[in-house]
């Protein structure tokens, strides 16, 4: 039996993706539960969310702590009390955490609905405002997230209270807006068959894009397969060190905007549009200088409802943890 138990009321939450897993121990608090430890994982160096659990439990010397509730945003569908991560091969199982470290509620959620749960708590020095609008209260907001891969979510009022909808638009299909979508499109579809959206607004998304837009080698990234590229493109093209990454990066942001404004137009978003994911902080300077704005309000005679409504990017990195902690709580 491992030696967490429940001595203690503690809110156990973790934020898992394809790449890197966020595991913390939080105090309940209202509105927004506090941190006591969080650390970070690679989590395909480990074979399961238990055994990850234990090792975060035996470095931060957390053993003797109880645990209260727990919540875990998963980068994947959930399906009843199991996940598995869509890019990576990682399953987690509610009922085996429960059993593993005698946890009497234990939640799973899909990322960005977990994230959407820290919406309401965050603070103002945690966004970027890219547009004030006009927020009508009560009014329905949307979240996109890229990283790894491409997250969406809805946040509803009913009854007075914000109730998240998980998505899995990041797989809906791709739509070229002009010429040079068009070639991006066709290389995508030769490639993989369909183009999908979070095959040019993700982490990998931008390796894809970095692969059409350089005919020969890149001065800047060798593979761009390996897990650092989309880091190097977006840091050549933020310098303007490489051409291509700057073509990159730019029907990136092109499309990231695009998007967030079809989001914001299927979510009828007057409440407002957020922009999460680990990528936006990174690439701040690119999503405000106007081109991501121009792309999210290019909608035609929408335009005028799309102004309307506010637009933030959250800074705050581990967002998803905290979401998992509050829908924990």
């Amino acid at each position: 039996m491992n030696e967490i138990r429940m001595d203690v009321n503690m809110i156990l939450a973790g934020d898992i993706g394809g790449t890197k897993t966020l595991l913390g121990l939080f105090t309940p608090a209202v509105p927004r539960p506090q941190p006591i430890l969080v650390r970070e994982f690679p989590t395909l160096d480990y074979p399961d969310l238990v055994t990850l659990i234990s090792t975060f439990a035996a470095d931060s010397g957390a053993r003797g702590h109880g645990i209260l509730s727990a919540g875990f945003g998963v980068a994947g569908p959930v399906l009843g009390e199991t996940a598995v991560l869509t890019n990576a091969a990682f399953t987690i199982d509610a009922v085996a955490v429960a059993r593993a470290f005698e946890i009497e509620r234990v939640r799973l959620l899909n990322d960005l609905e977990a994230m959407a749960y820290s919406v309401p708590a965050l603070e103002r020095d945690e966004l970027h405002v890219l547009q004030a609008g006009h927020a009508q209260p009560l009014g329905n907001k949307g979240l996109i997230a890229a990283g790894t891969g491409l997250g969406q979510a809805i946040l509803r009022t009913t009854n007075g209270r914000m109730e998240p909808s998980p998505t899995e638009a990041g797989h809906a299909d791709w739509a070229a807006r002009n010429e040079r979508d068009i070639i991006v499109l066709r290389a995508l579809i030769e490639r993989f068959g369909r183009a999908e959206v979070e095959h040019v607004i993700s982490g990998r998304g931008l390796s894809n894009l970095h692969r059409i837009t350089h005919s020969g080698d890149c001065p800047i990234v060798e593979n761009d397969e390996a897990p650092d590229a989309p880091s190097l493109i977006s840091q050549a093209a933020l310098e303007r060190r490489c051409p291509g990454c700057v073509d990159a990066l730019e029907i990136f942001v092109d499309a990231y905007g695009a998007e967030a404004g079809n989001l914001a137009l299927r979510a009828v978003a007057t409440g407002g549009v957020f922009v999460g994911g680990g990528i936006a902080p990174k690439i701040l300077p690119a999503l405000t200088d106007g081109r991501f704005l121009r792309a999210f309000l290019d909608k035609g005679s929408f335009r005028s409802l799309l102004t309307q409504i506010p637009i933030s990017i959250i800074l705050n990195r581990e967002a998803g943890l905290l979401g998992a902690a509050i829908a924990a709580m």
